[in-house]
């Protein structure tokens, strides 16, 4: 009995100290459910005490309060930078609040829904209302290196990544976000309806308006903020196309596609450098540039890079670890460009051997009209190398080779029978995209000259000026073209070529007259098959070449000239007739101003006279006597003599065209 006495006050005082935790932890509820609107306060009153001492803003929250136990809604919220535009409002911010977050007295927001919310950036002369944000002490400031050489974009791009992936939240739904950028000669507009951050993942729709271009797009993605990791996804909702702004304008090109994947999978900022680490894939990629391809379209099934990146202080690097896929054809790029003193450009490109019918495969669509359709055995391997320091441009480094297994062979032309060149063909000459003569190139022409029946003289002196080691080389002239390279850099446009004959024979037949990049990369892969599969005779190549060239108003080939301008048949040429000849190939169309009314060839033709006599004589072309008796002297006949000989003084202004007339002499060849 008295056992369980004292079990029924034992059970007593569990019970009632039991009784009185519950009634504690009810009572310590009901006071933080009264006082939690303090806590809120308490709260938000930190939050904009941290913002406002990080940022020269001022940070305002309309009205908080719950909506229910642990919800919270935030109204008229506002980001305004000291005496400048307002960066960012929203209506309305409904967020969870964590139930632990209230009993620890600080709250904790653990998902946010963000009503109608507006970013305005606005930039006004050197003044923008958010340049803060990437910790510029002013709105002037700008990333420099410590030695002085100029902008570092490194720093800038590392503020900019840290800045973005340190303010993306775990769990936010925007509904009606709303971005723009506002300055004196531009505007950009974002509408998202909507915009889904859920632990990483990131889903929205977007319309970009820049200017009077609008593009709509779906992007999905994930996102690592702690490792500054990004993968995503852009693509198109509509028929129009991903179309990238301001490249009309800025490079007059044009940039459309229908899906892009981008990844950053590292980034690492040391030494003031920047080196980021991913890779990205375009889908039907279309570029427009009149220096590549003219008024043509560059199409590419699918493009992608694995790309290594480094930027620092005046240096930007694509790491040679870059591998770069164009349909099914692979490359490993490095380029560098650094301005340290001296400007200074290396490009790198290096592909592994591969099937030959990929590589003419994965050539864009249309781009390469002769190209299109070619089928062959055996695998190619290219390589190259360019270098240049832009202060000493004659010390340009250019090598390039386009390797073939010893298995190679062409299976079957496609769009261009390439050995069309080997019979009889029919030559139409184009000029600005029009022609203007057609013309067969056989000996069912009256005007086709088989290359034994033209002078030797003109023969030697084309080659002289044109392409001294034509019958050495394997179609390409690497030293001329690196000559070519450093006088288009110095004058900023295409003002050299630096063709052999076959390029030039090439570019004639099968190509248009446009200086384009497409135009030269087309002509030196058909040189290639041409010269290194020996589908064409140097001898034949040349009488090709000589037939078809350009020699004045509508004459083409050595017969139409040498009767046009002497009356003569190509065979009776003399010595004189021949380098006249010769000077006029780089500039045809300026035929007349070589002579004076009387149709006497000017003075400054005997510089020209005694340069090519003078190679042609160390050559042992012509003997020592012929280049004594050479002079700037020869006699017009025909229709020549009826266009060129109209005055009756010779007071007329000569025009000196030795510039047009040199530019394509081998000076290395003596």
């Amino acid at each position: 009995m008295y056992k369980n006495i004292l079990d029924h006050r034992l059970r007593n005082r569990l019970l009632a100290t039991f009784g009185g935790l519950i009634a504690f932890f009810l009572l310590l509820v009901v006071l933080l459910f009264a006082f939690r609107s303090k806590v809120l306060q308490y709260t938000i009153a930190k939050v904009v005490e941290k913002v406002e001492n990080k940022y020269p803003v001022d940070f305002t929250i309309g009205e908080a309060e719950f909506a229910d136990w642990n919800s919270v809604v935030l109204t008229d919220i506002a980001f305004v930078p000291h005496g400048l535009d307002t960066l960012f409002t929203t209506d309305s911010v409904y967020a969870s609040v964590s139930f632990r977050s209230i009993f620890a007295g600080r709250l904790v927001f653990k998902r946010l829904e963000v009503d109608n919310t507006y970013l305005t950036a606005v930039k006004n002369g050197d003044v923008t209302n958010f340049s803060f944000l990437f910790g510029k002490t002013d709105s002037t400031a700008q990333p420099t290196d410590t030695t002085g050489a100029g902008r570092n974009y490194g720093a800038l791009l590392n503020r900019v990544i840290e800045t973005a992936f340190e303010n993306v939240p775990d769990q936010v739904d925007f509904n009606n976000l709303n971005a723009s950028y506002l300055s004196t000669n531009r505007t950009i507009q974002v509408k998202m309806p909507y915009l889904r951050v859920n632990d990483g993942t990131i889903e929205t729709e977007v319309s970009v308006q820049t200017d009077s271009l609008t593009n709509n797009m779906r992007a999905y993605g994930t996102i690592n903020p702690k490792k500054f990791r990004f993968a995503g996804r852009l693509y198109a909702y509509d028929d129009m196309g991903i179309r990238i702004p301001y490249i009309k304008k800025k490079l007059d090109a044009a940039v459309t596609f229908d899906t892009v994947r981008f990844s950053l999978s590292s980034k690492q900022y040391r030494n003031e450098q920047l080196t980021i680490k991913g890779s990205a894939k375009v889908n039907n990629l279309t570029l427009n540039h009149p220096k590549l391809a003219g008024e043509d379209d560059i199409n590419v099934r699918e493009s992608a890079v694995d790309y290594v990146v480094t930027l620092g202080p005046s240096l930007y690097v694509i790491d040679s670890l870059t591998e770069v896929r164009v349909n099914k054809a692979r490359a490993n790029i490095y380029a560098a460009y650094q301005n340290r003193g001296s400007k200074i450009i290396d490009l790198k490109v290096k592909t592994e051997e591969m099937p030959a019918n990929d590589f003419f495969g994965s050539l864009p669509a249309g781009l390469f009209e002769n190209l299109d359709g070619i089928k062959a055995q055996g695998k190619l391997q290219y390589d190259m190398k360019f270098h240049v320091n832009m202060d000493s441009l004659k010390r340009v480094v250019f090598n390039s080779d386009l390797d073939a297994s010893p298995d190679f062979k062409i299976l079957a032309w496609g769009n261009t029978d390439i050995e069309k060149i080997n019979h009889s063909f029919v030559h139409t000459v184009y000029e600005y995209g029009k022609p203007v003569r057609t013309f067969v190139v056989g000996p069912s022409n009256p005007f086709y000259s088989p290359i034994n029946q033209i002078s030797p003289y003109l023969r030697n002196a084309i080659l002289t000026a044109e392409d001294a080691g034509f019958y050495s080389h394997n179609g390409f002239h690497e030293e001329a073209f690196r000559q070519a390279i450093a006088q288009n850099l110095e004058k900023g446009e295409f003002a050299r070529g630096g063709s052999t004959i076959s390029m030039q024979l090439v570019k004639n037949v099968f190509l248009s007259r446009k200086k384009t990049v497409a135009r030269k990369v087309e002509e030196a892969i058909i040189v290639w098959l041409i010269e290194n599969q020996n589908l064409v005779s140097k001898n034949r190549l040349f009488e090709v070449y000589l037939n078809i060239i350009e020699w004045g108003p509508n004459v083409y080939g050595a017969k139409d000239a040498s009767r046009f301008y002497f009356g003569k048949q190509p065979s009776e040429l003399n010595l004189a007739e021949a380098i006249f000849l010769t000077s006029i190939i780089p500039s045809p169309k300026r035929y007349r101003s070589s002579f004076d009314s009387y149709g006497n060839l000017r003075s400054y033709k005997g510089g020209y006279y005694r340069l090519i006599g003078g190679i042609m004589r160390r050559r042992g072309q012509i003997s020592q006597e012929e280049y004594e008796n050479l002079s700037p002297n020869v006699r017009l006949y025909g229709r020549a003599r009826d266009l060129i000989v109209t005055a009756q003084d010779t007071s007329a202004t000569e025009q000196d065209t030795t510039q047009f007339e040199l530019e394509t002499i081998d000076l290395l060849d003596f």
